[in-house]
């Protein structure tokens, strides 16, 4: 259905958006549904409180109520985002690099609406669902600006990131049409257009912020690494609707999408910690942690195309190649990433996207989801096609939104209210 505008004027048009009564619902599959709405809830649930506790345990004490505001904010803001126009650029039929307005205020989405590629669900649900998608992903690159950006130029930031990139690479990906999509990216829930997506955007934030006061030289530790373990258990716990929900259907494929991303985490928390182990003598609780979600990152563009088998080495990989990013990437290039978001998102998503590529098969994502181990060795070229659009998409389009911020309202909190916290110098609050 086309948005167009009514005869009555702009009041008359705005109220015809907002105050339209609803058709008559038609039949959907209850089971589908309720699943979707079980996802969705659990995908909320990442954010408040996963991301807010896991960002909140790895900052000092003065700034924790900054970084759970960070993530509670971005939670409402990129919600209203959505509604007025981010779902309809992202997930409507426009071009092949942006979708159009036929959602514009949501319009057009009644009851018995349906979306293509969620055919026995209410449209109402799927668009929510894909909301939390994006939710996430904008909360996610608050880890590389934690304990020195404005909470003005990052609400600036998050605002103006969550139109001009995440919408059109959601589009790129996902929706029937997208230029990535019809070239045969697989991205089963995520791994390009939320993780690769957020985590060059985080390397950028951080190289134009510049490092925290004191790094490299004070101590600059974690105030409660249990905050950390909390919330990453609810990351893991979450993805389960953030994977096997992108099947869109209580079906089969949903059930191996669940079982991979169990497998793949559990490998890659081990891999990351006998990694550290072996390497810096002490297995580290926040390493585990980390590794874990290194493992959710990489298994997600893979869920719904993989073996348990593939799902084990998968993690294995994606937890050795994390903690190296973190552990010898990270300080050689000398970039302040607070919260390694770069390490463990970018990282992880281009492993994972590049091993969707070799693992892929058939047997699983059914004809035409094949990769490597069917004997389709293209499918790598083509994820790393996708990779490196999103990359460079980001990447350029973040940095030119930071500059901008800069050069107006300016990015970075004073030195004296760095050193004092964000909780006290922005907000007024402490944890005390």
């Amino acid at each position: 259905m086309k948005f167009s505008m009514p005869k009555a004027g702009a009041f008359g048009a705005l109220a015809s958006v907002l105050f339209a009564s609803p058709a008559l619902a038609q039949e959907f599959d209850t089971g589908d549904t309720a699943w979707m709405l079980t996802s969705t809830a659990l995908v909320l649930l990442m954010t408040i409180p996963g991301v807010a506790l896991f960002y909140a345990g790895m900052v000092r004490k003065k700034n924790v109520l900054s970084t759970m505001m960070q993530s509670f904010a971005i939670t409402a803001l990129v919600t209203v985002i959505w509604t007025v126009v981010g779902y309809s650029l992202a997930l409507t039929e426009g071009g092949a690099f942006l979708g159009g307005f036929d959602r514009f205020l949501l319009a057009g989405m009644e009851l018995d609406a349906a979306h293509g590629l969620a055919a026995t669900i209410p449209e109402s649900v799927f668009m929510t669902f894909q909301m939390t998608f994006a939710i996430i992903t904008a909360a996610l690159i608050t880890g590389a600006m934690a304990d020195r950006m404005k909470f003005s130029a990052l609400l600036w930031f998050i605002g103006l990131w969550s139109i001009l990139v995440y919408a059109p690479i959601a589009h790129w990906v996902w929706e029937p049409g997208g230029w990535l999509f019809e070239m045969g990216v697989l991205d089963f829930a995520g791994g390009t257009v939320v993780h690769i997506n957020s985590g060059i955007a985080a390397l950028m934030a951080a190289f134009v912020l510049g490092p925290r006061i004191g790094y490299r030289k004070e101590n600059l530790a974690p105030h409660n690494v249990g905050f950390t373990v909390i919330g990453a258990s609810l990351l893991w716990v979450g993805w389960f609707g953030f994977n096997a929900g992108s099947s869109v259907n209580a079906d089969t494929n949903a059930g191996m999408a669940m079982a991979v991303t169990q497998i793949a985490t559990a490998a890659a928390a081990l891999a990351w910690m006998f990694a550290e182990w072996f390497l810096a003598k002490k297995p580290s609780v926040l390493g585990i942690a980390s590794g874990a979600v290194a493992g959710l990152v990489a298994i997600t563009p893979a869920s719904g195309y993989v073996t348990p088998g593939s799902a084990l080495l998968i993690g294995a990989i994606a937890g050795v190649v994390c903690y190296w990013a973190v552990a010898w990437l990270k300080p050689r290039m000398g970039y302040d990433d607070s919260l390694d978001v770069f390490g463990v998102h970018c990282i992880g998503g281009i492993t994972g996207a590049i091993l969707t590529g070799v693992f892929a098969t058939a047997a699983i994502g059914g004809e035409g989801f094949d990769g490597l181990v069917d004997g389709d060795g293209g499918q790598i070229i083509t994820q790393l096609i996708g990779v490196g659009a999103t990359l460079l998409w980001s990447g350029i389009v973040s940095l030119l939104i930071l500059w901008g911020i800069k050069a107006t309202i300016g990015l970075r909190v004073e030195e004296m209210q760095e050193r004092e916290g964000l909780d006290i110098a922005l907000h007024g609050e402490s944890v005390v």
